[in-house]
Protein backbone atom coordinates (compact mmCIF):
# COMPACT_ATOMS: atom_id res chain seq x y z
CA UNK A 1 0.00 0.00 0.00
CA UNK A 2 1.13 3.60 -1.08
CA UNK A 3 2.37 5.44 2.32
CA UNK A 4 0.36 9.11 2.18
CA UNK A 5 1.75 11.54 4.87
CA UNK A 6 0.66 15.01 5.41
CA UNK A 7 3.30 17.72 5.08
CA UNK A 8 3.25 21.03 7.56
CA UNK A 9 5.25 23.94 6.57
CA UNK A 10 5.42 26.68 9.55
CA UNK A 11 6.17 29.84 8.94
CA UNK A 12 8.63 31.79 10.91
CA UNK A 13 8.17 34.64 13.01
CA UNK A 14 10.22 37.61 11.13
CA UNK A 15 10.07 38.84 7.48
CA UNK A 16 13.35 37.91 6.43
CA UNK A 17 13.70 37.62 2.76
CA UNK A 18 15.81 34.33 2.86
CA UNK A 19 13.80 32.54 5.07
CA UNK A 20 10.71 33.45 3.15
CA UNK A 21 12.62 32.60 -0.17
CA UNK A 22 13.06 28.66 1.66
CA UNK A 23 9.34 28.35 2.64
CA UNK A 24 8.42 29.85 -0.95
CA UNK A 25 10.42 27.29 -2.61
CA UNK A 26 9.67 24.29 -0.31
CA UNK A 27 5.61 25.28 -1.02
CA UNK A 28 6.19 25.47 -4.44
CA UNK A 29 7.91 21.73 -4.73
CA UNK A 30 5.86 20.32 -2.16
CA UNK A 31 1.99 20.83 -4.09
CA UNK A 32 -0.45 17.95 -2.49
CA UNK A 33 -0.53 15.27 -4.98
CA UNK A 34 -1.46 11.24 -4.29
CA UNK A 35 0.75 11.06 -1.37
CA UNK A 36 1.67 14.39 0.37
CA UNK A 37 -0.83 16.84 1.64
CA UNK A 38 0.78 20.41 2.40
CA UNK A 39 -0.69 22.63 5.44
CA UNK A 40 1.14 25.76 6.08
CA UNK A 41 0.74 27.53 9.59
CA UNK A 42 2.22 29.93 11.70
CA UNK A 43 4.88 29.61 13.60
CA UNK A 44 4.59 26.75 15.95
CA UNK A 45 5.17 28.06 19.30
CA UNK A 46 2.94 30.95 18.83
CA UNK A 47 -0.09 28.79 17.91
CA UNK A 48 -3.71 29.34 20.30
CA UNK A 49 -4.38 26.53 21.52
CA UNK A 50 -7.88 27.10 20.42
CA UNK A 51 -6.92 28.72 16.98
CA UNK A 52 -7.79 27.07 13.78
CA UNK A 53 -4.31 26.41 13.06
CA UNK A 54 -3.99 23.66 15.73
CA UNK A 55 -7.71 22.74 14.90
CA UNK A 56 -6.53 21.91 11.37
CA UNK A 57 -3.40 20.15 12.88
CA UNK A 58 -5.33 17.82 14.68
CA UNK A 59 -7.31 16.86 11.70
CA UNK A 60 -4.50 15.18 9.76
CA UNK A 61 -4.57 11.51 10.21
CA UNK A 62 -1.58 9.18 9.73
CA UNK A 63 2.03 10.38 9.77
CA UNK A 64 3.24 13.49 9.88
CA UNK A 65 6.52 15.64 8.35
CA UNK A 66 6.69 19.11 10.20
CA UNK A 67 9.09 21.78 8.59
CA UNK A 68 9.95 24.42 11.18
CA UNK A 69 12.25 27.30 12.47
CA UNK A 70 12.84 25.16 15.63
CA UNK A 71 15.28 22.05 16.96
CA UNK A 72 13.69 19.03 16.25
CA UNK A 73 12.99 18.01 19.51
CA UNK A 74 11.00 21.69 20.29
CA UNK A 75 8.85 21.23 17.45
CA UNK A 76 7.93 17.52 18.58
CA UNK A 77 6.51 18.51 22.14
CA UNK A 78 5.47 21.21 21.06
CA UNK A 79 2.56 19.50 18.95
CA UNK A 80 2.79 17.14 21.59
CA UNK A 81 1.67 19.95 24.35
CA UNK A 82 -1.53 20.60 22.12
CA UNK A 83 -3.27 16.80 21.35
CA UNK A 84 -0.97 16.06 18.05
CA UNK A 85 1.15 13.37 19.36
CA UNK A 86 2.84 10.37 17.99
CA UNK A 87 6.15 8.53 17.88
CA UNK A 88 9.05 10.81 16.93
CA UNK A 89 10.10 9.44 13.84
CA UNK A 90 14.18 9.03 13.51
CA UNK A 91 16.15 10.01 10.25
CA UNK A 92 19.68 10.40 9.02
CA UNK A 93 19.80 13.82 10.40
CA UNK A 94 19.13 12.47 14.30
CA UNK A 95 22.42 10.30 14.31
CA UNK A 96 23.87 13.11 17.04
CA UNK A 97 20.82 11.88 19.28
CA UNK A 98 21.00 10.17 22.78
CA UNK A 99 20.02 6.95 23.20
CA UNK A 100 18.25 7.90 25.35
CA UNK A 101 16.08 9.96 23.21
CA UNK A 102 15.21 7.35 20.59
CA UNK A 103 14.33 5.27 23.61
CA UNK A 104 11.88 7.65 25.02
CA UNK A 105 12.97 6.86 28.78
CA UNK A 106 16.16 9.33 29.26
CA UNK A 107 15.53 8.93 33.16
CA UNK A 108 17.64 9.90 35.87
CA UNK A 109 19.64 6.85 36.01
CA UNK A 110 17.73 6.16 39.70
CA UNK A 111 14.68 4.13 37.59
CA UNK A 112 13.26 6.12 37.44
CA UNK A 113 10.47 5.96 34.29
CA UNK A 114 9.41 8.70 32.52
CA UNK A 115 5.94 10.07 31.53
CA UNK A 116 6.28 9.01 27.94
CA UNK A 117 6.79 5.56 29.36
CA UNK A 118 3.83 5.00 30.79
CA UNK A 119 1.35 6.90 28.24
CA UNK A 120 -0.20 5.39 24.81
CA UNK A 121 0.43 6.94 21.33
CA UNK A 122 -1.61 6.91 18.07
CA UNK A 123 -0.29 4.74 15.63
CA UNK A 124 2.07 7.56 13.65
CA UNK A 125 5.03 8.75 13.13
CA UNK A 126 6.04 12.27 13.31
CA UNK A 127 9.37 13.82 11.87
CA UNK A 128 10.55 17.09 12.44
CA UNK A 129 13.03 19.25 10.32
CA UNK A 130 15.04 22.19 11.50
CA UNK A 131 14.97 24.99 8.76
CA UNK A 132 17.41 26.98 10.34
CA UNK A 133 20.01 23.55 8.86
CA UNK A 134 19.74 24.36 5.58
CA UNK A 135 19.42 27.59 3.12
CA UNK A 136 18.38 25.14 -0.22
CA UNK A 137 15.21 23.63 -0.08
CA UNK A 138 16.90 20.44 -1.66
CA UNK A 139 18.15 18.79 1.56
CA UNK A 140 14.32 18.89 2.86
CA UNK A 141 13.33 17.43 -0.19
CA UNK A 142 15.96 14.58 -0.36
CA UNK A 143 14.43 13.87 3.45
CA UNK A 144 11.37 13.67 2.36
CA UNK A 145 11.90 11.39 -0.16
CA UNK A 146 13.80 9.17 2.08
CA UNK A 147 10.92 9.08 4.41
CA UNK A 148 8.06 8.37 1.60
CA UNK A 149 9.86 7.07 -1.54
CA UNK A 150 7.20 7.50 -4.15
CA UNK A 151 6.56 10.70 -3.59
CA UNK A 152 8.66 11.15 -7.06
CA UNK A 153 6.52 8.82 -9.03
CA UNK A 154 3.58 9.82 -11.27
CA UNK A 155 2.11 13.66 -12.07
CA UNK A 156 3.11 16.21 -8.92
CA UNK A 157 5.61 15.33 -7.52
CA UNK A 158 8.21 17.01 -5.71
CA UNK A 159 9.73 17.45 -8.80
CA UNK A 160 7.01 18.54 -11.00
CA UNK A 161 7.31 22.50 -11.18
CA UNK A 162 3.62 22.44 -11.32
CA UNK A 163 1.59 25.60 -9.72
CA UNK A 164 1.16 24.37 -5.74
CA UNK A 165 -2.67 23.42 -4.10
CA UNK A 166 -1.86 24.58 -0.86
CA UNK A 167 -3.88 24.72 2.22
CA UNK A 168 -3.01 27.79 4.41
CA UNK A 169 -4.10 28.64 7.84
CA UNK A 170 -3.83 32.79 8.10
CA UNK A 171 -4.00 32.22 12.09
CA UNK A 172 -3.75 35.67 13.57
CA UNK A 173 -0.60 35.10 16.46
CA UNK A 174 1.69 36.89 18.88
CA UNK A 175 4.92 36.33 19.50
CA UNK A 176 4.87 33.64 22.58
CA UNK A 177 7.73 33.07 25.67
CA UNK A 178 6.49 29.74 27.50
CA UNK A 179 7.95 26.45 28.59
CA UNK A 180 7.85 23.00 26.73
CA UNK A 181 7.96 19.95 28.16
CA UNK A 182 9.44 16.74 27.21
CA UNK A 183 7.61 13.81 28.27
CA UNK A 184 10.14 11.08 27.50
CA UNK A 185 12.73 12.96 29.99
CA UNK A 186 10.36 14.16 32.98
CA UNK A 187 10.19 12.20 35.40
CA UNK A 188 6.83 13.96 37.57
CA UNK A 189 9.38 15.08 40.33
CA UNK A 190 7.43 18.51 40.45
CA UNK A 191 10.92 20.83 41.31
CA UNK A 192 9.41 22.85 38.24
CA UNK A 193 6.05 23.83 40.33
CA UNK A 194 8.08 23.93 43.35
CA UNK A 195 10.61 27.07 42.00
CA UNK A 196 8.35 28.39 39.61
CA UNK A 197 6.63 31.64 41.64
CA UNK A 198 4.05 32.37 38.53
CA UNK A 199 1.68 29.59 38.25
CA UNK A 200 3.04 28.40 35.18
CA UNK A 201 2.65 24.87 36.07
CA UNK A 202 -0.25 22.66 37.30
CA UNK A 203 -0.91 18.44 37.27
CA UNK A 204 -3.70 17.20 35.01
CA UNK A 205 -6.45 14.48 36.17
CA UNK A 206 -3.50 11.57 35.99
CA UNK A 207 -1.62 13.54 38.24
CA UNK A 208 1.25 14.53 35.60
CA UNK A 209 2.88 17.40 35.50
CA UNK A 210 1.68 20.02 32.58
CA UNK A 211 1.74 24.21 31.47
CA UNK A 212 -1.22 24.75 32.46
CA UNK A 213 -1.25 29.00 32.21
CA UNK A 214 1.63 29.22 29.73
CA UNK A 215 1.19 32.97 29.50
CA UNK A 216 1.44 33.72 33.43
CA UNK A 217 5.36 32.95 32.03
CA UNK A 218 7.99 35.97 32.29
CA UNK A 219 8.85 36.63 29.15
CA UNK A 220 13.08 35.46 29.17
CA UNK A 221 13.08 33.95 32.35
CA UNK A 222 14.22 30.07 31.76
CA UNK A 223 14.86 29.57 35.54
CA UNK A 224 12.94 26.60 35.49
CA UNK A 225 14.78 24.76 32.41
CA UNK A 226 18.05 24.90 34.85
CA UNK A 227 16.41 23.37 37.90
CA UNK A 228 15.08 20.32 36.36
CA UNK A 229 17.04 17.66 36.88
CA UNK A 230 16.32 16.02 33.51
CA UNK A 231 16.78 18.86 31.70
CA UNK A 232 12.94 17.80 30.68
CA UNK A 233 11.96 21.52 30.19
CA UNK A 234 13.16 23.36 26.98
CA UNK A 235 12.46 27.51 25.76
CA UNK A 236 12.57 26.55 22.40
CA UNK A 237 13.19 30.79 21.68
CA UNK A 238 16.12 30.86 24.14
CA UNK A 239 19.11 32.03 22.52
CA UNK A 240 21.42 28.60 23.82
CA UNK A 241 20.89 25.60 22.16
CA UNK A 242 20.64 22.76 25.21
CA UNK A 243 17.63 25.17 27.01
CA UNK A 244 15.95 25.86 23.11
CA UNK A 245 15.62 21.56 22.86
CA UNK A 246 19.11 21.23 20.95
CA UNK A 247 21.73 18.79 21.58
CA UNK A 248 22.79 18.38 25.10
CA UNK A 249 26.18 19.67 25.97
CA UNK A 250 28.25 18.67 29.45
CA UNK A 251 27.35 22.14 31.46
CA UNK A 252 24.77 22.84 28.58
CA UNK A 253 22.55 24.86 30.90
CA UNK A 254 24.79 26.39 33.04
CA UNK A 255 25.79 30.36 32.54
CA UNK A 256 29.19 31.68 33.42
CA UNK A 257 28.95 34.78 35.23
CA UNK A 258 31.88 35.29 36.42
CA UNK A 259 33.14 36.97 33.38
CA UNK A 260 30.52 39.32 34.29
CA UNK A 261 30.80 39.46 37.78
CA UNK A 262 33.26 38.28 39.12
CA UNK A 263 31.80 35.73 41.63
CA UNK A 264 33.84 32.99 42.63
CA UNK A 265 32.89 29.45 40.72
CA UNK A 266 31.46 27.84 43.56
CA UNK A 267 28.37 30.42 43.43
CA UNK A 268 27.45 29.46 39.69
CA UNK A 269 25.67 26.38 40.28
CA UNK A 270 22.79 26.05 37.97
CA UNK A 271 20.37 25.77 41.07
CA UNK A 272 21.79 29.47 42.10
CA UNK A 273 21.38 30.88 38.49
CA UNK A 274 17.63 29.91 38.21
CA UNK A 275 17.29 31.40 41.40
CA UNK A 276 18.95 34.43 40.12
CA UNK A 277 16.88 34.62 37.28
CA UNK A 278 13.73 34.45 38.81
CA UNK A 279 14.13 37.04 40.99
CA UNK A 280 14.88 39.12 38.46
CA UNK A 281 11.66 38.06 37.19
CA UNK A 282 10.21 38.48 40.76
CA UNK A 283 11.27 42.52 40.77
CA UNK A 284 10.01 42.81 37.35
CA UNK A 285 6.75 41.87 38.33
CA UNK A 286 6.68 44.28 41.38
CA UNK A 287 7.15 41.25 43.46
CA UNK A 288 9.47 40.47 46.09
CA UNK A 289 12.66 37.95 45.69
CA UNK A 290 13.13 34.88 47.95
CA UNK A 291 16.96 34.17 47.18
CA UNK A 292 18.35 30.68 46.33
CA UNK A 293 16.51 27.71 45.83
CA UNK A 294 18.16 25.13 47.84
CA UNK A 295 18.13 26.92 50.84
CA UNK A 296 16.03 25.76 53.09
CA UNK A 297 15.71 28.65 55.57
CA UNK A 298 15.63 31.63 53.57
CA UNK A 299 11.66 31.94 52.99
CA UNK A 300 11.21 31.05 56.90
CA UNK A 301 13.71 34.01 57.82
CA UNK A 302 12.11 36.24 55.29
CA UNK A 303 8.67 35.87 56.86
CA UNK A 304 10.82 37.83 60.19
CA UNK A 305 12.79 39.75 58.60
CA UNK A 306 12.61 44.03 58.62
CA UNK A 307 10.64 44.73 55.18
CA UNK A 308 13.13 45.58 52.34
CA UNK A 309 12.68 47.39 48.80
CA UNK A 310 13.53 46.13 45.36
CA UNK A 311 16.56 48.16 45.89
CA UNK A 312 17.66 46.36 49.72
CA UNK A 313 16.87 42.96 48.03
CA UNK A 314 19.44 43.47 45.00
CA UNK A 315 22.25 44.93 47.40
CA UNK A 316 21.77 42.06 49.72
CA UNK A 317 22.02 39.45 46.44
CA UNK A 318 25.23 41.39 45.62
CA UNK A 319 26.84 41.29 48.82
CA UNK A 320 26.26 37.35 49.02
CA UNK A 321 28.60 37.47 46.06
CA UNK A 322 31.49 38.24 47.89
CA UNK A 323 32.14 40.93 45.45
Amino acid sequence: MTLRVSVVLSQGQTVHPDRQALEAQLAARLAPHDQCDLLIVPHLYNLDSAGPSLAALRELSGDLIVLAWLYPRAAHWILDRHGVRGRRGRTAWDEDETAADETGDAGSGKGTESVAATRELPDRTIYCFDLRRHESPEPYLEAIRQIVPDLDRGDGGLDAGASPAVRRIDDQVRRRWYPVIDFSRCTNCMECIDFCLFGVYGVDEAENLLVELPDNCRKGCPACARVCPENAIMFPQHKTPAIAGGRQEPGGLKLDLSTLFGAAESLLSEQAIAARERDEHLLIAGQRPVGPADSASASDADETAKPQDQLDALMDQLDAMEL
